[in-house]
């Protein structure tokens, strides 16, 4: 065959075309081939596709639904609600999932019946405890108040949600005036033989982030008249003992005085009178310590200088003293500081501490003043340390049992506090704190 371009140029182009048309007509043919392949594999999957969705839906339809309850379930827990349970009947991984969950369910509702059990036993003692219980937000409304509350307060209608200020405006004056004062303190409520005493107590405190308060009223008549009596009995059988003390004696004496008179024996008579003049001023003296005790009159504050003080007291106790600073001063009633610093200086050397370690130590606080009488006797034990404070207790034979209560009664009545306390190394050590009202007399002369 000869070559192309030696062809006239018309045969050129008609070979041209043939095989143009014979390569067309091959990809036609693969084109076609290719098109009926596809159309059937679509034919085909057009045809299954249905069938297979069908199986795989009616396969997943039992996940679904433990999905749809595990939800269900996350959803009641969240809302509170630990009563359900998930039954799950396969054995591979989603089996433990439900075997999981439905073993946190059980730890959730024992704990949430062992919560409600505790809110009801503590709702029930709130509730029927003795003591007026309330329980008072930031804005000073009432958010608990139980039902000695309500007796108390609201002639036994339900507090919450009203205003404090409303109540107490509708109680009794005296109620209101012990919450006007603050802080904790007694009141009386009523009049003569209906009187009802009660101490209030307050505390702050922060619940959920933020500020409430905690007021607790409690009733103490019944305490109170129980105490007073004890205290009466108390108060008889002392002074039936210190009277039978001094009179028996004197009785005896007069007695056989009259007798020496009769036989003309005068010269044993100055000996007779003088016990009969001793025990009638020990008697003198219990009875105005007594009447002291008992008839003390509010303290008249003034500017006193401890070193003068001291220096009176010195006169009737020995002691060695130590004030910080040396010329402080002090603002009290300078009678009764003085008669409680001689009782507890007494008391100091009757407990049989060398009189060499007994000891006024008087410092400036932030606030005022704290006195200590130290000693170096026997010490107390935990009982008569527990009652040394308690007017006419008394471990001395001869003893009043006045000399603790009747400096207690004085640095309280100045605002202050005592306390005791045993020393290391044996001793006593009474501790007074004494305010000091009036910046005006504090620090140096």
């Amino acid at each position: 065959m000869a070559p192309l371009r030696r062809l006239p140029l018309g045969s050129q182009m008609a070979l041209l075309a043939c095989g143009g048309l014979a390569l067309a007509a091959v990809l036609a043919a693969l084109l076609s081939i290719w098109f009926e392949a596809r159309t059937a594999a679509l034919l085909s999957f057009a045809t299954s596709a249905p069938l297979t969705a069908l199986a795989i839906h009616r396969a997943l339809a039992p996940v679904r639904s433990l999905l749809r309850a595990l939800s269900g379930t996350v959803s009641s827990y969240r809302d509170g609600d630990f009563s359900f349970g998930i039954a799950w009947d396969g054995g591979d991984d989603l089996g433990a999932l439900v075997e999981a969950h439905n073993a946190l369910g059980e730890v959730l509702r024992e704990q949430r019946l062992s919560l409600v059990q505790r809110e009801l036993l503590l709702d029930t003692m709130v509730q029927n405890t003795p003591v007026a219980m309330l329980l008072i937000d930031a804005a000073g409304r009432v958010v608990l108040g139980n039902l000695a509350a309500r007796r108390l307060l609201g002639e036994g209608r339900r507090l919450e949600g009203r205003a404090l200020e409303g109540i107490l405006a509708q109680a009794d004056p005296a109620v209101g005036e012990a919450f006007a004062r603050g802080g904790d303190g007694m009141f009386t409520v009523g009049r003569e033989e209906e009187e009802e005493v009660y101490h209030l107590a307050r505390r702050r405190f922060r619940l959920n982030g933020r500020v409430h308060e905690l007021a607790l009223l409690r009733q103490l008549t019944t305490e109170l008249r129980r105490q007073e009596v004890q205290t009466w009995k108390k108060v008889i059988r002392v002074i039936s003992h210190e009277l039978n003390n001094s009179l028996a004696p004197i009785a005896s004496l007069a007695h056989s005085g009259a007798e020496l008179l009769r036989r003309g024996q005068t010269e044993r008579l100055p000996a007779a009178l003088a016990t009969i003049e001793e025990r009638a001023r020990h008697l003198e003296g219990f009875i105005r310590d007594y009447a002291r005790f008992a008839k003390m009159p509010a303290p008249r504050r003034a500017p006193v200088r401890w070193s003068d003080l001291i220096a009176r007291i010195g006169a009737q106790v020995d002691f060695a003293a130590e004030v910080q600073p040396p010329k402080g001063v002090g603002h009290f009633d300078s009678a009764q500081m003085e008669q409680a610093l001689i009782n507890l200086l007494k008391n100091a050397h009757e407990s049989g501490s060398a009189p060499e370690e007994v000891r006024l130590s008087i410092r400036r606080a932030p606030s005022g003043w704290r006195i200590e009488v130290r000693d170096r006797g026997q010490g107390m034990s935990e009982a008569v340390l527990a009652h040394a404070l308690l007017p006419f207790y008394s471990t001395k034979r001869q003893g009043t049992g006045l000399g603790l209560a009747l400096a207690r009664e004085v640095i309280e009545a100045h605002g202050g506090r005592i306390g005791l306390s045993n020393r290391a190394g044996g001793g006593v050590c009474v501790a007074l704190i004494l305010p000091d009202p009036d910046a005006a007399w504090a620090g140096h002369a």
